[in-house]
C-alpha cells in the first residue's frame, strides 16, 4: 500500500481496511476474485469491525455487573418457564410496541441471568440499554435530589431504548423511592421498553411501592398495560448442588 492511500485511509478513519487492504488484495487475485467482490469484503470487514466497536461501548454503557447469554441458560432446571416465551424476547420483537418485560420468581431461577443476557443481546442489536437495580436507581435519584442534579440524572433512566430495573421488590422502598421509581416507570411509559425483575406477584407490589394502593395501581395500570410477563418457579439454581439442602 503506497503512502498516499494509507494517508487517506488514516484520514477516513477506516482502519480496518488500512490494515487489511493489502492481504485482501492478494487473496483477491489468488482467488480472481472481482473489483466488486474486494470492495464488498473491505466494505464488509470495517462495517463489522464499527459495529464491534459500538456494541462494546453500549455494552460499557450499560454497566452490566456480568454479560451472559441465552445459549448458557439452563431451562431444564427451573420447574416452570415458558422456554418459547423467553427465546422470543430475544427477536426484540417487544421493543417495537415499547412493551415491558417483567420476570417473576424466587431468588436463584435465573432472573437477573437472563435480564442480563438479553441486556448483551440488545447492546449488539444497536439498542441503548442501561441495567441497574432498584436501588441503585432510587438512591442515584435520591442523591441528586439534594445536590440539585435531579432532572439531569432522571434522564439517565428515562433516556435508554431499553432499561432493565433488577431486584424489585427485594429491599423495603420508603415513599420517597417508590415515588422516585414511580417517576421513571411513568416516564418511559409508551416510550421506551423496560424489563423488570422481582420476587413479588403482582398482587403484592403494594409492599414494594410503600404500601401505598393508590400509586400501586398507577405503577401497575403502566408497567403491566404493555407487559411481556415471565412466570418462573422452583428451587434457586444455586443451591442444587449443596449437600446442606439435598
Amino acid at each position: 500500500m503506497n503512502k498516499t492511500l494509507e494517508n487517506s485511509l488514516k484520514a477516513l478513519k477506516l482502519s480496518w481496511i488500512q490494515n487489511n487492504v493489502d492481504d485482501e488484495v492478494a487473496i483477491a487475485v489468488r482467488k480472481n476474485r472481482s473489483h466488486h467482490e474486494l470492495i464488498e469484503r473491505l466494505i464488509d470487514g470495517e462495517l463489522a469491525t464499527r459495529n464491534a466497536r459500538a456494541a462494546e461501548r453500549r455494552l460499557r454503557l450499560a454497566k452490566l455487573p456480568q454479560r451472559t447469554s441465552l445459549t448458557n441458560f439452563d431451562f431444564n432446571w427451573p420447574k416452570q418457564i415458558n422456554a418459547d416465551q423467553v427465546r422470543h424476547l430475544f427477536t426484540l420483537q417487544f421493543m417495537k410496541n415499547n412493551a415491558n418485560v417483567v420476570f417473576i420468581g424466587n431468588v436463584g431461577l435465573g432472573k437477573t441471568f437472563l435480564a442480563q443476557a438479553l441486556a448483551v443481546h440488545a447492546c449488539e442489536k444497536h439498542v441503548n440499554t442501561r441495567f441497574a437495580t432498584a436501588t441503585t436507581v432510587i438512591n442515584e435519584l435520591a442523591d441528586a435530589r439534594q445536590i440539585g442534579t435531579f432532572t439531569k440524572t432522571l434522564k439517565r433512566s428515562l433516556q435508554p431504548s431499553l432499561l432493565i430495573i433488577d431486584e424489585l421488590g427485594y429491599l423495603p422502598v420508603d415513599k420517597l423511592g417508590a415515588e422516585l421509581l414511580f417517576q421513571i416507570l411513568a416516564g418511559r411509559y409508551e416510550k421506551a421498553s423496560t424489563v423488570i425483575t422481582t420476587n413479588r406477584i403482582y398482587k403484592e407490589w403494594n409492599k414494594t411501592f410503600a404500601n401505598d394502593n393508590a400509586m400501586t395501581a398507577a405503577v401497575l395500570d403502566r408497567v403491566v398495560h404493555h407487559c411481556e410477563t415471565i412466570i418462573i418457579e422452583g428451587e434457586s439454581y444455586r443451591l442444587k448442588n449443596c449437600t446442606k439442602y439435598q
